[in-house]
């Protein structure tokens, strides 16, 4: 079986623009660990995209993207040429909806969320909106015409389409409308994370993951999470599956950002693709992820994290 992992980052996306080191060195950590996830399974051969400025990771076959390269219509090349695609990109710019639509029309067969539902999530305003209809306890997110007049802050101000913790910012008043931007009420609680498995119309919670994020200057920085940090609660199964209710087509391994505030979980938003959590959730499962989203081997007990593994970032992490 031939697997495509495209990464949009360290796979060519950003090629004819300067590339973060920090954030390119921190989504190879994600992409190695998937590659090698793969690369265990008997009769799968792993190929990937690599921005020609960056080292060659082990255990995948790489095609260069070089300057001048047009790295959708190598993508899409490969695809057709793949049984099966692992689509990671960030949300920013609908980089991750145009990639999945590119995985579809290519006729192989796509290892993440449907391009529907990554249209939902990857706008926060219109996940709260899918959120608000089902009733799922979320994070109230309005345009600055929205915001209730008697709401008192702080505030919670960052991009309607966005990854991580990028631009995301604490206003103490109420702060000025500007396009793009959402304003979400300040929760305080718990910052953590839920490392969803969907698949066969139903998700299943793999691990609970303590969230590492400061505040500096007003702005929220994102250094890391500890993967089963958090011990898995009653209800956190049936608060995914009310999330993939609400936004059809969620599967592969996605994320659910959370806060566990006074009055219990109330989600922050949806990442419809691989996070950081990734990278230590082999060792929390002692299970190989990949097998469970391939559907290959036979694990008769879907497993949940029973260790905690902390995977820490350097500054200005954003995936």
């Amino acid at each position: 079986m031939r697997i495509f992992v495209c990464e949009f980052v360290t796979g060519g996306g950003l090629r004819n623009k300067p590339l973060p080191e920090t954030l390119a060195r921190e989504v190879a950590m994600m992409r190695d660990a998937l590659i090698g996830d793969l690369a265990d399974l008997p009769d799968v051969e792993v190929l990937i995209t690599l921005d020609d400025r960056l080292p060659v990771p082990r255990q995948a076959v790489a095609t260069p993207i070089r300057r001048g390269d047009d790295p959708w219509r190598i993508w899409a090349e490969l695809a057709r040429r793949c049984d099966a695609v692992w689509p990671i990109a960030p949300e920013t710019d609908g980089a991750l909806e145009a990639l999945e639509r590119l995985i579809e029309q290519s006729g192989a067969r796509s290892l993440g969320c449907s391009a529907k539902a990554i249209a939902v999530a990857a706008s926060k305003r219109a996940s709260w909106e899918a959120f608000r209809r089902r009733g799922v306890p979320a994070v109230p997110t309005w345009l600055s015409h929205e915001v209730p007049e008697d709401a008192t802050g702080p505030f919670v101000t960052k991009p309607d389409h966005g990854a991580g913790c990028e631009d995301t910012h604490l206003c103490e008043e109420r702060p000025e409308g500007e396009p793009g931007v959402v304003i979400q009420p300040y929760v305080e609680g718990v910052a953590a994370s839920l490392t969803v498995l969907g698949r066969n119309n139903d998700v299943h919670v793999l691990s609970a993951n303590r969230q590492h994020i400061t505040i500096e200057n007003r702005r929220f920085r994102f250094g890391g999470v500890t993967v089963g940090g958090i011990r898995m609660r009653p209800g956190l199964c049936q608060l995914a599956r009310q999330v993939a209710s609400a936004i059809p087509g969620l599967a592969g391994i996605f994320g659910i950002d959370l806060i566990f505030a006074k009055g219990g979980p109330c989600i922050v938003e949806v990442n419809p693709r691989l996070t950081t959590s990734y990278v230590g959730l082999r060792r929390a499962l002692n299970v190989n992820p990949a097998v469970l989203v391939l559907e290959t081997g036979a694990i008769k007990t879907l497993p949940v994290a029973a260790e905690a593994i902390s995977v820490m970032l350097a500054p200005l992490g954003q995936l």
